[in-house]
C-alpha cells in the first residue's frame, strides 16, 4: 500500500497523521487538558510503547509540543499547538456522526462550559452556508 502522505488527498494526507483510533483519543484527552505521559496512559489504558510512538509522531507533525515542566527529574509534558487545537472541530464532527448512526446510550456527553449548553457540531461550507454533504461535491485532481 502507498504511503498516505504522499497521496494529493488532503484527507489521505491527514489520515496517515491521526488516522488511528490512538492517535484521536490522545487527542481528545489532551483538549480535556491531559498533558502528561501517565495521564494518557492512565485514560486510555494503552501500552506504553503505542503511547510512546503515538505521543512522537504527533509532536514530530506538530499537533502537540513538549514543554519540560521539572528538571529534577527532567520531567516533559505534551501540549496542544495550534494544529492541534484545530483538530477539536474534526473529534467533534466524528463524536457527532457516532451519535447518529451508533447506539448512544450511556455515552459521554459534551457541554459549553460558558452557557451549559449541549454542544452540537455541524460542518458547513464557509462560501455558501450549506450543510456538508447536502450537495454534490466536485473532486479536482492536481495537475
Amino acid at each position: 500500500m502507498q504511503n498516505l502522505s504522499d497521496q494529493p488527498c488532503l484527507i489521505a494526507r491527514s489520515l496517515a497523521l491521526v488516522g488511528d483510533a490512538w492517535s484521536m483519543l490522545i487527542m481528545r484527552d489532551a483538549h480535556a487538558g491531559l498533558t502528561r505521559f501517565d495521564e494518557f496512559r492512565k485514560s486510555l489504558g494503552i501500552a506504553p510503547t503505542i503511547l510512546t510512538r503515538r505521543l512522537a509522531a504527533l509532536t514530530e507533525e506538530g499537533l502537540l509540543e513538549k514543554r519540560r515542566y521539572s528538571e529534577r527529574p527532567p520531567r516533559e509534558e505534551y501540549v496542544l499547538t495550534t494544529a492541534g487545537l484545530d483538530l477539536l472541530p474534526v473529534l467533534f464532527a466524528i463524536g457527532a456522526w457516532g451519535r447518529k448512526h451508533r447506539n448512544n446510550d450511556g455515552v459521554t456527553r459534551f457541554f459549553d462550559a460558558e452557557t451549559g449548553t449541549e454542544i452540537d457540531p455541524v460542518t458547513i461550507d464557509r462560501a455558501t452556508g450549506a450543510l456538508i454533504g447536502t450537495r454534490p461535491i466536485r473532486i479536482v485532481m492536481p495537475e
